[in-house]
């Protein structure tokens, strides 16, 4: 119901919202856009603007993401997830399902909004978050901007069996070497991608004092 002026006097006038039957018995769980398909217009991060069919849509994208973008004025299909809040009706874009997927793993948590979501997804690739939450290194998540000790330790905690397992072969192997292996690299300065890469070409059953050194002469080629 809104109030309205008609003809100099002020009237009450009842707005009603049709819904299509087959959508009447779950109005509950209406999934709103969950994908979008065409030309990308402009690019300033963390939004972007799409044009499907004349209609501009602007999505937030973790940088995960707009890294990947081909150049403005091509054709992109992004995943979405709608968020509505009392102020703002907001849609998320993500280039892959697994990103989309951790997304809504995060913001389960509470206390973790969509915008602690997206940075933490702009601060580590999925592939590198699974594996974080596997070893449980508080570390790895602290680098994110905005992250702090406890809520690193709590993300850890909550995503832990939700994350971890969803990940390749090769992090779900990782054993205790691997992982201080892989914290050696890590303190010595190496980022994840390359600390990942040298842990996946070691042996598996290598110690630790030669893994590392057997990664850091891979690291030094």
């Amino acid at each position: 119901v809104r109030r309205v002026l008609l003809w100099g006097v002020k009237v009450w006038r009842r707005i009603t919202l049709i819904i299509p039957s087959e959508c009447a018995g779950r109005r509950q769980r209406i999934s709103m856009i969950g994908k979008l398909t065409g030309q990308l217009l402009e690019k300033n991060p963390p939004e972007v603007l799409l044009d499907c069919h004349g209609v501009g849509y602007e999505l937030q994208v973790p940088m995960s993401t707009f890294y990947n973008l081909p150049a403005s004025g091509d054709k992109v299909s992004l995943l979405t997830h709608f968020v509505v809040r009392e102020d703002a009706q907001i849609l998320y874009g993500f280039q892959s399902a697994e990103e989309r997927a951790a997304f809504r793993e995060l913001i389960k948590i509470s206390g973790v909004g969509p915008r602690t979501a997206l940075s933490v997804l702009s601060g580590m690739s999925v592939g590198e978050l699974s594996q974080a939450v596997t070893l449980q290194e508080a570390g790895r998540l602290i680098k994110v901007p905005g992250i702090g000790k406890k809520t690193a330790e709590r993300l850890l905690l909550e995503l832990k069996g939700k994350l971890g397992a969803d990940i390749g072969a090769s992090a779900t192997l990782v054993n205790d070497a691997q992982a201080d292996i892989l914290q050696a690299l890590l303190a010595l300065g190496y980022s994840d991608k390359e600390a990942a890469a040298a842990l996946k070409a070691l042996p598996a059953d290598v110690g630790v004092s030669d893994g590392i050194k057997l990664a850091l002469r891979a690291l030094a080629k």
